[in-house]
């Protein structure tokens, strides 16, 4: 053999082991990934049939058949209760401390988010009468928040998500934080109604007790901004969550989860869901619910525009598909500023 062709032979020789080295590490990582996507999967399988629950309706009698997320548009309903240990409540007889109304249009995957505040005066089906919307939850559970929900935007509420703040802390941290920002320099409620969070204003990462004070005050201004700081909180979660560096912590997250959500919507009708994230995390059009504030009956309320609900209602309607028109989401950016009042009695 010549040596020319000798040295050549050396030279595979010793590409050889490093080749070999490289299939067997990048197959290695690859059954890593399956592994791990298969853990993750059936943890999520698990978490999904735990955090169940129909509620003892099917479908929303405002629909004439039962919505496919994969096809269709759809509504969901986010209840967050306090059902701590100093309230002595559970999760079926507190009251609905944050309410958020979001619709997804399936045609260009569009979200639009609606903060409703607690103390707004509607009308309850569950018990005939008005008060204010954080006592339908007490009253009949999620099933009454619902109804009253639709009952005062005249759309169907297809799904509903509810979590305690445990689930909200824990879900918070197992992601390592959010970042927000602060409004202002306050001393808040932790989630035990104990004064030791102190908040600190300016863009900021926050761990879930401090995520979840902000998300609750709202004793220096009013229920609408209460509701903007809470859609903000809600946005920079799912920013979080749809960073790819937050997939090692999914398995956390889903533990974070178990028994302090409960949900209507099964594994399937979740995974449809995925496909608004398909191109990254879609723009959220933030929607606010005018009013003014009242005490003249001695009990504070939440008075709500007749023509800022009408407007809400309507833009709604058509985001969903429910009639024609074109929408016009209702930001208050410019109209807050007439109803905004000091803070409010919690």
């Amino acid at each position: 053999m010549k040596r020319k062709d000798y040295r050549k032979e050396r030279r595979k020789a010793r590409r050889r082991p490093i080749l070999k080295g490289l299939i067997i590490t990048s197959l290695c990582a690859v059954l890593c990934v399956a592994a791990y996507a298969v853990h993750l999967m059936q943890k999520a399988e698990s978490a999904a049939d735990e955090a169940y629950e129909s509620i003892g309706r099917d479908q929303s009698t405002l629909r004439e058949e039962r919505v496919e997320p994969l096809t269709d548009n759809v509504s969901i309903l986010f209840v967050g209760v306090d059902d701590s240990e100093v309230r002595g409540k559970g999760m079926d007889s507190s009251l609905s401390d944050a309410l958020l109304v979001a619709t997804l249009n399936n045609e260009d995957k569009s979200v639009s988010l609606l903060s409703i505040p607690r103390d707004s005066l509607v009308y309850i089906p569950e018990v005939g009468y008005k008060d204010k919307i954080t006592h339908a939850h007490a009253y009949g559970g999620t099933k009454a928040s619902m109804e009253s929900v639709e009952e005062l935007l005249d759309i169907p509420i297809d799904y509903y998500v509810e979590m305690n703040f445990h689930a909200f802390i824990d879900v918070v941290d197992a992601l390592g934080g959010i970042e927000v920002d602060v409004p202002y320099e306050r001393l808040e409620k932790d989630e035990n109604d104990q004064y030791t969070i102190q908040l600190e204003p300016g863009l900021q990462e926050l761990d879930g007790r401090h995520a979840l004070a902000l998300a609750r005050t709202r004793m220096l201004d009013n229920d609408i901004e209460r509701g903007k700081r809470q859609q903000m909180i809600l946005e920079a979660l799912a920013d979080k969550a749809t960073d790819v560096k937050s997939l090692t912590k999914y398995g956390d997250v889903l533990d974070a989860l178990g028994k302090n959500m409960k949900t209507n919507m099964k594994m399937n009708e979740m995974m449809s869901l995925a496909a608004y994230l398909k191109n990254g995390m879609p723009e959220i059009d933030p929607v606010q619910l005018a009013g003014t504030d009242d005490m003249s009956t001695g009990t504070y309320y939440w008075i709500l525009d007749e023509g800022s609900l009408a407007d809400v209602k309507d833009n709604l309607q058509v985001h969903l598909g429910l009639k024609t028109g074109s929408t016009r989401l209702t930001v208050g950016s410019d109209s807050d500023d007439e109803y905004a009042t000091g803070g409010q009695p919690e």
